[in-house]
Formats: C-alpha cells, sequence, structure tokens
C-alpha cells in the first residue's frame, strides 16, 4: 500500500532542502500520481482527480466515467448496471465520478513498481520547473541590473551561486577563465535576459562576461554618473584582460575620466579589483577622431593617425618598438580600440613608411 506518512516525509525533506511551499509540492505528487494512473490505468482522456489528506493519512482518488450500456473503452466509461441502485438516479451519456482509493491503494505492485517510478520522473519535472519559475520570479524586475551573490558551489566548470536561499547557476559560456571561484566568496553578476522560454520555460542568464557588469559597477561607484554629470558614451571589453570605455560629459569644469578614476584612484582601483585585476582604460571623449584613435591605442604613443572617413579606417604610425604595445597580446588591444573608435585600425612602423 501508498504510506502517506513516507509522502509527508518526503515533502518536509523536499520543501527543507529546495525552500517549496509544502503545499505547492502536494500539488507536485498529486499530479504524479494522476499521470502515472492515466498512463497505466486509464488513457490520456481519462479525467482524474487526487487528493491526498496528509492530516487523515488518506488519498481519494477518483475518475470521471461515462455511463453507458455497452461499454467499449473502460478507462472513460461505465455500464449503467454496474451502478447497482444509484443507477436510477442518473440517464445513459450522464458523466459520474468513480471512487478507484481502494483498487489502486491496495495495488502494492503498482504503487512499489510502477507509479513511484512515474511519479518520481513528474515530481523531479514539476519541481525543476517550479524552481525555474521561482528564479525567475526573483530576478523578473532585476534585468539590466547587478547583484552580489555568495558562491555556493564550485564543481569543475560549473559555478552555483546563491540568492536569498535560492541556487542559480552561473554558465560556463558567462564566466571569466581569470576570475576566481571560492565557495563563501561573494561577487557581482550581471543580470542578463530574463524571459519565458515556450520551449525551456523560465530562464534567467547570469553573466561575468557582459561589458554592461563594468559599466554597473562604475555607476556604483562613481556619483557623477548617476546623477548625470559624466557619461560612459562607448565600452569595449576582452572579459579578465583589458576594457577600454571613452567618457564625456556636458560641463566644462568637469573632468570624466577623472571622475571614473576618483582620489587616488579609489574608484577605478574598486571596480578592477572586483573584476580580478582586469585594467581598464579610461579616454575623455573628443571631437578629434584622430586624437581619441590615438588615445584608444594607449599605452602605446602613436606618432601620426591618417583616416579614411567614408571607409571608416584609420591608419597609425608608431615607433617600431610601440607597435607591440598597441597591437597587445593577441592583438587584444587594437581590437579593443577598433570596436571603441569605430574605425578599422592599421598600425605601421615609422621605419616601414
Amino acid at each position: 500500500m501508498l504510506d502517506i506518512h513516507k509522502i509527508e516525509a518526503a515533502i518536509n525533506q523536499i520543501s527543507a532542502e529546495k525552500k517549496i511551499d509544502k503545499s505547492k509540492l502536494l500539488e507536485i505528487i498529486e499530479h504524479a500520481i494522476k499521470t502515472a494512473y492515466k498512463k497505466d490505468f486509464g488513457t490520456k482522456d481519462t479525467n482524474v482527480e487526487v487528493k491526498i489528506d496528509l492530516a487523515n493519512a488518506s488519498i481519494e482518488v477518483t475518475v470521471e466515467k461515462t455511463i453507458v450500456d455497452n461499454v467499449e473503452n473502460p478507462a472513460i466509461e461505465i455500464d449503467i448496471k454496474d451502478l447497482g441502485e444509484a443507477a436510477s438516479e442518473y440517464q445513459l451519456g450522464d458523466t459520474v465520478e468513480i471512487d478507484v482509493s481502494d483498487e489502486i491503494m491496495s495495488n502494492a505492485e503498482w504503487f512499489g513498481r510502477i507509479a513511484s517510478q512515474a511519479a518520481r520522473q513528474v515530481i523531479i519535472q514539476k519541481i525543476q520547473e517550479w524552481e525555474k519559475e521561482k528564479i525567475y520570479n526573483l530576478f523578473k524586475n532585476k534585468e539590466g541590473e547587478i547583484v552580489n551573490l555568495k558562491i555556493e558551489l564550485v564543481e569543475k566548470n560549473k559555478v552555483l551561486l546563491d540568492y536569498n536561499g535560492n541556487s542559480i547557476v552561473l554558465p560556463k559560456s558567462e564566466q571569466v577563465a581569470k576570475d576566481k571561484y571560492t565557495p563563501g566568496q561573494r561577487m557581482y553578476v550581471y543580470v542578463g535576459k530574463v524571459e519565458e522560454d515556450t520551449l525551456t520555460g523560465p530562464r534567467v542568464t547570469l553573466s561575468r562576461k557582459n561589458k554592461n557588469l563594468v559599466i554597473k559597477l562604475f555607476e556604483m561607484n562613481v556619483p557623477e554618473l548617476e546623477d548625470g554629470t559624466v557619461e560612459i558614451i562607448r565600452i569595449a571589453r576582452n572579459p579578465g584582460f583589458k576594457t577600454k570605455i571613452i567618457v564625456g560629459s556636458e560641463y566644462e569644469e568637469v573632468d570624466p575620466a577623472g571622475s571614473l578614476i576618483g582620489p587616488k584612484w579609489i574608484r577605478v582601483k574598486a571596480v578592477v579589483d572586483e573584476l580580478f585585476g582586469e585594467k581598464i582604460d579610461i579616454i575623455n571623449y573628443t571631437d578629434d577622431i584622430k586624437e581619441l584613435i590615438k588615445k584608444s591605442l594607449s599605452p602605446a604613443q602613436i606618432s601620426d593617425v591618417k583616416i579614411n572617413t567614408e571607409t571608416r579606417e584609420a591608419t597609425c604610425y608608431v615607433l617600431w618598438e610601440e607597435k607591440v604595445r598597441a597591437i597587445g597580446k593577441g592583438w587584444a588591444n587594437v581590437n579593443l580600440a577598433t570596436e571603441l573608435t569605430w574605425y578599422r585600425i592599421s598600425l605601421v612602423s615609422n621605419d616601414e613608411v
């Protein structure tokens, strides 16, 4: 027989571990038994109702059947003669709820072998769906923001984060290789898309790679960004290696780059520390595109720049010893400068002219 007390114990354990409401878990288990019954005793069209009463340690299973005088499908039909004395209360074509609780409760083989397997699968699936829905509701108003989470578990490529007692995965694709993921440590993550996917269900994407993480970290540390005195105009990022930012202000007396750097570099250092040492170049905006391109190739010193505004190409002349710095490791520096300025940049050593 089905042991209601074991169900109650399982509900209490799962509720404590997964932080899911007990009534919701009870609904999931009832649905699991309903699914198992339809699979093994009925059809997909069988209308089954399951009610578990934990207080009285009882279960009620009823099946809706149509009254007929010649049963063709016993899963959804019942002969009017089988209703006994109650037959006079019904007519052919009426529907009646048949209590099958005793029948299935006494079928130990079904519950022990088939129903438990089906129920387990449905319960796992429903819990996963419920957890996705719960995470979605926690983050649906935080899209485009950053949140500070504690690292709960690190296992191979899996990083599990804790948010108010709820677990959420930081995908491998959104992790930065140079970041240090240590259980118990806290870190900021960017909340990307929060959406209800019709195929996979609710989905929340957290990221350490998104360049908006850097923007939000600066906004948190720079009051001038929050009040609009300073604006981040463009940003290019190679996660874990370097970020380049163009900043500007409508106020001539304001030094935008200085605002982000802060007194004694304190503001930019806070961001760099959060990004585990990622280098950050901050450039003041200028209408002089040649000057902007020169600055974007920092730390290299550029001798001259020739541009083609129609093709958005720039040829930058550098001393031979500066060319390597301008290119950067794996061409990262010049690629970031290209992304930042929207000009395709070519580097030419002065001795090559």
